[in-house]
Order: structure tokens, then sequence, then C-alpha cells
């Protein structure tokens, strides 16, 4: 299971802003390039993106649903990755000073993605989601400047 921390400097609330709001999805998702429609009960249980993934002409529709949401604190989805299959995302998240420090936990459910050895596979997903933290704290910072 891949474990990427990352203190922001904006608060709970701010991440949860931008956690709730299904169409900046693609912004601070590395990997989803488009987001087509998201259910009206976003985020709550159940609910589903549905987006896109990889770079034009390579594009695939995929979905990810919401399995938990307790907001500021965490949200839990599981993200339909194809080829590569089903992924858990947990994303944790705790007040800090005038920040806070997020917790983003990814290991794949389903699919060829868990036959790839741990290492490689947690190297690779730990990669992704420094920048996919970094590109969150950027939106959240950026939308509380508005």
């Amino acid at each position: 299971m891949s474990v990427t921390v990352r203190a922001l400097d904006c608060t709970p609330e701010q991440v949860f802003a931008v956690l709730e709001d299904p169409w900046v999805y693609p912004t601070w998702v590395v990997g989803a390039s488009r987001l087509r429609a998201a259910d009206p009960t976003y985020p709550r249980q159940g609910a589903r993106l549905h987006h896109s993934i990889g770079v034009w002409p390579f594009v695939l529709d995929d979905e990810t649903v919401v399995d938990t949401w307790d907001a500021p604190r965490r949200m839990v989805l599981e993200a339909k990755t194809r080829p590569f299959g089903r992924e858990r995302v947990i994303i944790d998240v705790k007040p800090r000073g005038a920040g806070c420090v997020v917790r983003m936990e990814e290991y794949p459910i389903g699919g060829p993605a868990r036959f790839i050895p741990r290492p490689i596979a947690d190297l690779i997903l730990h990669i992704r989601n420094v920048e996919t933290l970094r590109r969150l704290e950027y939106v959240a910072k950026g939308r509380a400047a508005e």
C-alpha cells in the first residue's frame, strides 16, 4: 500500500471544499484528464464521478465511487482505472497549526494492478500522489484567496 503524507498550508475545511467539488477533480488528481459527469448526490456515500483518464487520443472513460465522506476529516474512494483495475484511496486530513496534514493511502483492490510487485506499485503510486497532494494544496489555497 502506498502512503503519501504532506503538510499543507491550508485548513482541513479548505481541503474538503476542493474534495466536495467534483468539477475540479481533474485539476488535482494526476492522470484524470476530464470530468464527464457527477451524480447530483456527490460527495455522499455511493455517489459516482464519471471521469476520463489518460492523454488524448489515449483516453479511457472510468468512474470513481465515494465510499466514505466525513468532512473535514476523511474521504474514502474506490477508483476504477482501466486497464489496471480498481484502487481504494483513503484521504485523511488533520489540523496542524494554521494548516493541516494530509495522509493519502492507495492500494489496488481488483484487476491486474494487484499482481504488480508491491514495492514497484507503491513507488509508482507514491510518485503520483506526491504531485496529487501538491496540486490539491494549490487548488485549496487558490480558492481560499478568492
